[in-house]
């Protein structure tokens, strides 16, 4: 399942509050600017707290960030990423 996940989460079995998270996940990535109080509350109605949800924010904002950073100094990412390695030494 987690290859399904990296590759398309769309085709994945998940529960509906996984979906709904990365779904939120996938808007905040691609159009922020589309994001809503709707969407927030499509969480809540997920089970999903408010400190989870912030949590879910500042994950996906964090890892924009720090993608935009390497991108914009042209930086590739270690050889260990690249091949997807879960071993970092």
């Amino acid at each position: 399942m987690t290859a399904q996940i990296e590759t398309d989460y769309c085709g994945a079995e998940l529960s509906p509050a996984d979906r709904r998270m990365l779904d939120y996940a996938a808007k905040l990535t691609r159009a922020p600017w589309e994001m809503t109080e709707g969407d927030v509350q499509q969480l809540r109605a997920c089970g999903f707290s408010d400190r989870a949800i912030l949590d879910v924010a500042q994950v996906v904002a964090y890892y924009a960030y720090v993608n935009r950073i390497a991108d914009g100094l042209g930086l590739s990412l270690e050889s260990y990423w690249a091949e997807g390695k879960e071993d970092y030494d």
